[in-house]
């Protein structure tokens, strides 16, 4: 089913560049996000963190400029008229994902938890696990626009790595209840670890979308 080969783009290469920056946009706030988190593991709200957390900000805004710069171009442009609906909810989902990193890594900055060594290993394994998430999720997008023939082959790879999140995001908060932290300690880590945990989820539900998007492309 998933054969064609069209690219989106034969209107306008202004449009097909904004697009790429905001997949772009996806990319890098997984990786700062990985790389905050490593440093807080570290060295705690260290200025280093603070400096990580200010870059995820402000790919936040930046992101959001260029999905607004998307929605003008596709509505006053009138580009995509068949598709214009599709590729405006799928950016909006792709926005949330990014907003959700900087709600994570802002929560980590105002609440300082203080995480066990022990957990550490399997805190940014499950890091690795939502980013590897969302940047597939990002080319998969990328993929719908330039080769949906693709699209699949990344999709699953979403699928696998939300699951993959889930059960480590469980066993480390299994293994968090059963340890002699405070029992406030035990909660707000946990909490931690489902916003984490989330953005996983919602690359998910993009993804969902996406593969509907796919099959109204290639019908």
């Amino acid at each position: 089913m998933f054969h064609v080969r069209i690219s989106l783009f034969s209107q306008t290469k202004a449009l097909e560049n904004k697009i790429d920056l905001f997949h772009d946009k996806i990319i890098d706030v997984a990786m700062t996000f990985k790389k905050a988190i490593r440093v807080f593991l570290e060295e705690q709200r260290s200025a280093e963190y603070k400096k990580l957390s200010k870059q995820i900000k402000q790919i936040e805004h930046d992101a959001d400029a260029i999905r607004r710069d998307i929605e003008n171009k596709l509505y006053v442009e009138n580009l995509l008229p068949d598709l214009r609906g599709d590729v405006l909810h799928l950016v909006e989902k792709l926005d949330k994902i990014i907003n959700k990193y900087d709600e994570v890594a802002h929560t980590f900055y105002i609440e300082r938890p203080e995480i066990p060594s022990e957990y550490h290993m399997r805190l940014l394994e499950l890091c690795e696990q939502v980013t590897d998430c969302t940047e597939n999720m990002a080319i998969a997008s990328r993929a719908f626009f330039r080769d949906i023939s693709t699209v699949r082959d990344y999709s699953q790879k979403v699928y696998f790595m939300e699951h993959e999140s889930d059960i480590t995001s469980a066993h480390l908060r299994e293994a968090i209840f059963d340890s002699e932290l405070p029992l406030a300690n035990k909660i707000q880590l946990s909490s931690l670890i489902c916003k984490v945990a989330d953005v996983a989820d919602i690359a998910e539900d993009c993804i969902d979308e996406l593969l509907i998007f796919t099959i109204k492309r290639d019908i």
